[in-house]
């Protein structure tokens, strides 16, 4: 019931749309995605929290949004510049994330930052592009990297 509870409450928050038919919609695409979920074993019964260390969870998001600010405006001037100063690489490195949920943070926040992207990810490595060299040789031991890792519970 939380999980039918949560998605209808996602669905709203980015419709922002209460017409009682798009309501009526929005819960029957949430309860539809339950059900999916539920027969694909993707959830259980009691459902799966997320454990996560909440303050640097609420330190974090400020902190992404300004590096992907200050990535955009990089990737914008090497863009405008004529000569077109990029060097694109791929870089694999090990990350010091240990859980499924600080994995798929990091990943996803390295696909945020414009000018990389997570091509693969899986425990213990990560493989990554990057529209220069400078941005690759930053990923390993990165802040990101450290702020995720923050963001798992203590063993």
């Amino acid at each position: 019931m939380t999980t039918l509870i949560l998605l209808f409450a996602f669905w709203l928050m980015l419709s922002g749309m209460f017409a009682p038919f798009l309501v009526a919609a929005g819960f029957g695409c949430a309860l539809a995605v339950l059900l999916m979920a539920r027969h694909m074993n993707r959830i259980s019964e009691d459902g799966q929290p997320i454990h996560l260390r909440w303050l640097a969870f609420a330190t974090y998001h400020p902190w992404l949004i300004k590096e992907i600010l200050f990535s955009a405006w990089d990737v914008t001037k090497r863009i405008l510049d004529p000569r077109l100063p990029i060097t694109p690489t791929l870089v694999e490195f090990t990350p010091a994330q240990t859980t499924d949920i600080g994995l798929v943070i990091h990943a996803n926040s390295i696909t945020l930052t414009p000018g990389t992207i997570t091509v693969e990810a899986e425990h213990g490595r990560f493989l990554v592009h990057a529209l220069t060299r400078e941005a690759a040789a930053g990923l390993a031991g990165s802040a990101m990297d450290k702020r995720c890792a923050a963001l798992e519970p203590q063993p």
